[in-house]
């Protein structure tokens, strides 16, 4: 195999100055590789560096020149003028690949993602920038796996110098269960069908042996492990590969997965006896462990608790189990998982609500506020006008909100284990303006959104967090999870808008 970045530098109008440098290094910096001009099969010089069993070509209409251990090259870019590289990968022992066809590669992507982009249904004022949401997904997504990574980088630091820097190039079954979710909804049926069934190898085997997360591949082993050597993005340290999280209890987890096979099949997408025969058991396992602590969706790395999100999220795996037996004639203990479903629900709305505040609460026993909360109404726990999940609306508005964009939780109680602050966090942003669109309050919802939106870049990206001091992105970029909350804010927001006006109040 080969894989190829190419980059292209047009001359529009003026005279620009260029400096274009190439250094390579592999083994996360450690290594220095050996470097050399050679030719590849069509005669054409290339330079080649070479590492144990891997390989980097460089292409380019003009080639830099070696100096104190890079390659370097200054040149002018004039109106009309083209200058294009490329770097291709491949493995050391097999010979150099043939030049890319740049320009054909080019045209062929565009044609594709122009003919993707146009099966999409959204067509509400927010359409440019869920399209971009949508393609950054698809292109998150192996090609062969199925498998959607978080983000592409890692250790981009959620604050300047802090240590809140992981690794995210890994496949979340949270996420792969939001992007099945999200496609779904945005007319894309076929690329559901492979998220499904993603999932469905994910997590297939013993229910006590389901992980949250796993390697593109499928692969489970991920230690998380510190590179001491490397400074880090703007001096963050740690550099982290791996990610510890991988060993976690995240409970809620088996609720998104249980979500989106539901929607699946309301779309059509029915099961096969094996992919049922998993769920039941899933869900048969759960009715044993439900009541545990653990580390919730934010992956604390301090001590497991009853989180309320958690709790919540299990009661919508045996909400959506309920569902698949009742609505689609699935066979399953219905009268166990509907005991289940009762006295999960029943504990939330003892433990999980503080009347006092009017509204849920981060975990049990705790008066603290959780944007988590927010999903509540969106999952149909609650009605979003039921005054507790409007009380919960107003105290996350209360608590978190810092210029109008929404912390996760207060981190000044310690509840993470880790040191430092974060910044507002982007998914949790959207999640506000579609539980404010839900709960009638439209206008205040667009005001949110329009001010989200205009946060994306050039091309549309969005990373993890937003430092609204210094007006930049923080975290690993660019971010799954942005991208499905804005996905989701967008139809949630047309949705309401739609309804408002088929529904006018009567006087």
């Amino acid at each position: 195999g080969r894989a190829d970045v190419v980059r292209r530098v047009e001359g529009v109008s003026g005279v620009v100055a260029m400096r274009h440098e190439w250094v390579v290094r592999f083994g996360y910096g450690k290594l220095r590789p050996w470097v050399r001009r050679r030719k590849d099969p069509s005669g054409s010089e290339v330079i080649a560096a070479i590492s144990g069993a891997d390989m980097l070509v460089l292409r380019g209409t003009r080639l830099p020149k070696a100096a104190d251990g890079i390659h370097c090259d200054e040149f002018e870019v004039c109106p009309g003028d083209s200058f294009t590289f490329t770097t291709t990968w491949f493995k050391s022992h097999r010979d150099i690949p043939t030049m890319l066809d740049v320009d054909e590669r080019l045209r062929h992507s565009i044609d594709l993602s122009q003919d993707w982009v146009d099966r999409g249904t959204y067509t509400g004022p927010y359409r440019k920038q869920v399209v971009r949401s949508l393609l950054v997904l698809r292109l998150l997504t192996h090609g062969g796996t199925g498998g959607i990574v978080a983000a592409p980088t890692t250790s981009l630091p959620e604050t300047f110098g802090g240590e809140r820097n992981w690794d995210y190039r890994y496949c979340w079954l949270r996420d792969a269960a939001l992007t099945l979710e999200a496609f779904l909804s945005a007319g894309y049926e076929d690329e559901a069908t492979v998220w499904r069934g993603w999932l469905l190898r994910a997590v297939a085997g013993e229910p006590e042996d389901m992980q949250i997360m796993y390697a593109v591949d499928g692969s489970r082993d991920l230690p998380e492990r510190v590179l001491d050597h490397l400074p880090g993005y703007a001096n963050s340290r740690p550099v982290r590969i791996g990610n510890g999280a991988v060993d976690q209890r995240q409970s809620d987890v088996l609720g998104e997965v249980m979500s989106a096979l539901e929607s699946a099949r309301a779309n059509g997408r029915g099961d096969s006896a094996d992919s049922w025969a998993l769920q039941r058991s899933l869900v048969d396992d759960l009715c044993d462990h439900w009541d545990e602590p653990d580390n919730g969706i934010w992956e604390i790395r301090g001590p497991r608790r009853h989180f309320t999100h958690s709790r919540v999220m299990v009661w919508v795996a045996f909400d959506r189990a309920v569902t698949a037996v009742e609505r689609h004639g699935l066979e399953a203990p219905l009268e166990r998982w509907l005991a289940a479903r009762d006295k999960v629900r029943a504990e939330i709305l003892a433990r999980g609500y503080n009347k006092e505040r009017g509204s849920f609460v981060q975990h049990y026993d705790t008066d603290e506020v959780d944007a988590s909360l927010l999903l509540i109404g969106a999952v149909g726990f609650l009605p979003d006008d039921d005054p507790r999940v409007l009380g919960t609306i107003k105290a996350v508005e209360e608590d978190l909100l810092r210029d109008k964009m929404v912390l996760r939780y207060r981190t000044q109680t310690g509840v993470d284990g880790l040191s430092g602050d974060e910044h507002p966090f982007v998914a949790c942003s959207f999640w506000l303006a579609a539980a404010l669109a839900r709960s009638g309050a439209l206008d205040k919802a667009r005001d949110l959104m329009d001010q989200l939106v205009g946060l994306v870049n050039d091309v549309g990206l969005l990373a993890e967090e937003y430092d609204v001091e210094n007006k930049r992105m923080t975290g690993n970029f660019p971010q799954a999870f942005s991208h499905l909350a804005l996905v989701g804010a967008a139809i949630t927001l047309e949705r309401a808008t739609q309804a408002a006006a088929s529904d006018p109040p009567t006087s």
